[in-house]
């Protein structure tokens, strides 16, 4: 363990997702992996062993040799990055978070639920302001923070700026999405070559509801979802990696295109430009008609850049552009990386809370049951996980 720096768990570490949370939390300067779980399957194997890695780069040293929890364990630490699966999540977050674990998740199961921030923290940051509320309507002694789908990500940076400068009214977004967004083994080869899927299940919910949240505006308690309407239609293509976004809007102010790009092009996040997983520049704009491709711009910037090309008057709108982003990188691990290091930068908003109980007591709050704990054990009414490891340590 080095000095300094903060333990996470991974959750669903051989998955697509929690194989990039592996490689990109590799050397991380504020954090390091201390435990990894996996499906029962998996679990009390060696990581090398169960995980079929499938990056670029080689498996790091440290992770090969670590022994996979099982998926009911609570982790060894506060910190929590969730890569499961959105049936799984759904419970058993909130059941770490019940425990004392701050929960940075990847899943869908809680974006849409009014107290949990839905994150991307160039965009909104402040929506950690829902913390407290949380607790205390949960009892929770740790938090929950969600991000958005990687589609939504890609198509909230780029409207953020112009949502601020002119007001969306409404948005028609038409994605072509990256295989690897299908997780692994994925699409079937003779389903998708020479050919495009025009359905995925759920992403076109997901595109509608979560930019409203993310755009919208803390008051109190509650985040108010900005009022304007999406339409969307999401394809699967044969690409790898990266989310492609042609998308047609409406505002209250019509911008000139000049106007349009220089909105982007000024857009800035000082107040997480110094978090290490930021890009120099969230929005990259280029003005080459044959650009943004996948394969020559999802990694910019690490994969941390969404970069906005064809801004033009449109017809049936005010303005059509399209957008890539890098699906795994920006919309999935490292963008959850982000966000745990800005929640690690907000102590006060994240941090568990120990509210008087006595040292290794824990409330656990669950389906409207409530309970104090001790110790060793969160079994109780409606709970499944068990602990791995005395709850001073889980609870700090």
């Amino acid at each position: 363990m080095v000095a300094n720096k903060t333990p996470v768990a991974i959750l669903g570490a051989t998955g697509m997702v929690g194989q990039r949370f592996v490689q990109l939390l590799d050397n991380h300067p504020w954090f390091e992996v201390v435990a990894l779980s996996a499906s029962e399957r998996s679990a009390g194997k060696r990581y090398a062993d169960a995980a079929n890695w499938i990056l670029e780069t080689e498996m790091p040293a440290w992770a090969r040799d670590m022994v996979l929890l099982e998926p009911e364990d609570a982790p060894p630490c506060r910190w929590v990055f969730s890569a499961l699966p959105g049936g799984l999540a759904g419970p058993f977050e909130a059941q770490l978070a019940a425990a004392g674990h701050v929960v940075c998740s990847n899943a869908s199961a809680h974006r849409m639920d009014p107290l949990v921030p839905l994150l991307i923290p160039e965009i909104n940051a402040d929506h950690l302001g829902l913390l407290p509320a949380q607790r205390r309507a949960t009892g929770w002694e740790g938090a929950l923070i969600t991000a958005p789908n990687c589609t939504t990500t890609v198509l909230a940076m780029a409207l953020a700026p112009l949502h601020r400068a002119f007001t969306v009214e409404a948005v028609h977004a038409v994605s072509m999405q990256g295989l690897s967004g299908a997780g692994y083994p994925g699409v079937s080869a003779l389903d998708i070559i020479d050919n495009i899927l025009p359905h995925i299940n759920g992403e076109e919910e997901k595109l509608v509801a979560e930019p409203r949240k993310l755009l919208g505006a803390l008051s109190g308690d509650a985040v108010l979802d900005a009022p304007f309407a999406v339409s969307a239609q999401c394809n699967r293509v044969p690409v790898r990696e990266g989310h492609f976004i042609c998308a047609n809007v409406r505002f209250a102010r019509t911008p000139s295109v000049e106007d349009a790009i220089a909105a982007l092009e000024a857009f800035e996040a000082p107040d997480v430009a110094a978090l290490p997983s930021a890009p120099v520049k969230p929005i990259i704009v280029t003005r080459d008609p044959a650009c943004p491709q996948p394969r020559r711009d999802r990694d910019a910037d690490r994969g941390m850049a969404v970069t906005v090309g064809r801004v033009q008057p449109s017809a049936t709108a005010d303005l059509q552009f399209v957008a890539i982003g890098h699906n795994t990188h920006r919309g999935a691990a490292a963008g959850r990386c982000s966000t745990g290091s800005c929640c690690s930068s907000a102590p006060k908003r994240c941090s568990p809370s120990r509210r008087g109980r006595s040292r290794g007591e824990r409330l656990l709050s669950v389906n409207g049951a409530q309970a104090v704990i001790g110790p060793r054990s969160l079994r109780g009414p409606d709970v499944s996980v068990r602990t791995v490891v005395p709850a001073t340590e889980v609870a700090g």
